[in-house]
Order: structure tokens, then C-alpha cells, then sequence
């Protein structure tokens, strides 16, 4: 996949709504379920973060590659458009999804369980009944400076996102660095545990990133935002020209 075209003439891309290819295989999403506790919910980076963290954690999973146990599902997930979808749970719904194989990744005060690709009609019961909605998270401290020799994954400053759509969007823009990076420079991500920052990028920024060369998030336009709305801007070391 090409990411560097500018915004006006966006790519062909397993995350953008034009007919291709991959809209004739079969139609899988990643399910992702954030914990939000009434009495305490995460901060609003830090989930973004650790939603993004966790997609790479499945992503290089050994059961998800090779002849692993979620390999095929993978597959046929990368194949297809890359959905990806955010829900919440809280006690015995977060228990009770927790008990389905997946991997849950625990980051400052968030934690994302992240599991095997599912057909879009396919949801396990103990994931279909939880909800997208209710996702609103804030953050209770505006985000420090990110680290500028970590990857960085930039938000569009014009876009208004709920939480678990940003979650789902910085998930993308996460996978599009992994697929970018030489094996050399996923193992020492990996082997880092995926440090990465998310931030919402100054606007008089954004053109310079989004033209920069660097992956770039184009929606699908299937919820919340337009079609082909540029969302992330993935800024990993190893990719900087």
C-alpha cells in the first residue's frame, strides 16, 4: 500500500471506502474491548495508546503468524478492508469477555483486550451485546510532550472522534507503521514493548505531515467522518525520511 500521495488524491487502501480488490474476500473485523469502570475509566491518551499498543501486540503474536492457532483469521482479516471495532465493557462483562481467547494489554490506567479477527456477522455473544457507544473518555491532565525518538501517532486537529473511534484509528495508523518497518526494526519495536505516543497534532502541522511520506489513516467513512478523512499520521523513527 502507497502512503504517500497527498490528501486530494488518496490511494487505494485496505482503510479507505473505494471499490478494490479486497471488497470481493470475505469481510472480518478486529474486536477490541476497552475497560471502562464507572468509578474509574481510563484517561483518554492513555487508552488510545494502549488500543494502538495492543493491535501490535496481535499483530506479532506467535499464534497470529505462520501456523499459529489465529493465523488464518489474520489472514483472511489483512486480506479484506482492515475494520477494526471498539467496545466497552465493565465487571462481569469485562470478566466474562476476558474468559474468550485474547490478549489484554494493561497501559497507565487502561486496559484493552484485543482479539482474534471475527466475520463481521460472526461476533462471539459475549462480544455482540457490549456496546460501542458510551466511549467518551477524558483526560484529566492535558498529555505531556511526546518522546521525539519514539514513534509518535499523529490525530487530525480538524476531526472531532469519540474515544473508540480515535482508538480504532490510532490502531491503524499503528498496523501501517508495522507493515512499513524491515523485520530488524519490528523485532526491536516489539522487543521495546511498542513504546508509542499519541498526540493530536498542531494544525499548522498536519500538511506537513500528511505529505511527508509517512503512513497515513484514511477512513473508510463508515462511521463519524467523511470518506477518505485523513485520521492518522504515523511517525515511527525508522520511517522518517
Amino acid at each position: 500500500m502507497s502512503s504517500e500521495e497527498t490528501p486530494e488524491t488518496p490511494p487505494a487502501s485496505p482503510f479507505h471506502q473505494e471499490p478494490n480488490v479486497r471488497d470481493e474476500a470475505p469481510q472480518y473485523v478486529l474486536p477490541l474491548v476497552v475497560r471502562i469502570e464507572k468509578a474509574e475509566p481510563p484517561a483518554r491518551t492513555d487508552a488510545l495508546e494502549t488500543a494502538a499498543r495492543a493491535v501490535l501486540v496481535m499483530l506479532s503474536d506467535e499464534r497470529a503468524l505462520g501456523d499459529g492457532e489465529w493465523a488464518q483469521a489474520m489472514r483472511d482479516w489483512q486480506d479484506a478492508r482492515i475494520r477494526k471495532v471498539v467496545r466497552r465493557a465493565r465487571g462481569a462483562e469485562w470478566r466474562k469477555a476476558s474468559t474468550l481467547p485474547g490478549i489484554t494489554v494493561t497501559g497507565k490506567s487502561a486496559e484493552v483486550r484485543v482479539f482474534p479477527p471475527v466475520p463481521l456477522d460472526g461476533w462471539p455473544k459475549e462480544l455482540a451485546k457490549l456496546q460501542v457507544s458510551g466511549t467518551d473518555l477524558d483526560d484529566p491532565a492535558a498529555p505531556g510532550a511526546a518522546d521525539p525518538l519514539a514513534p509518535v501517532l499523529w490525530l487530525n486537529p480538524e476531526l472531532d472522534m469519540s474515544a473508540g473511534k480515535a482508538m480504532a484509528q490510532a490502531g491503524h495508523g499503528a498496523q501501517l507503521a508495522w507493515w512499513d518497518l524491515s523485520e530488524a526494526d519490528r523485532r526491536a519495536w516489539r522487543d521495546a514493548d511498542f513504546p508509542l505516543s499519541v498526540r493530536v497534532a498542531a494544525r499548522e502541522q498536519w500538511t506537513a505531515l500528511t505529505t511527508s511520506g509517512l503512513p497515513v489513516v484514511r477512513d473508510a467513512g463508515f462511521t463519524e467522518i467523511a470518506p477518505g478523512s485523513c485520521t492518522v499520521v504515523a511517525d515511527h523513527p525508522a520511517l522518517r525520511g
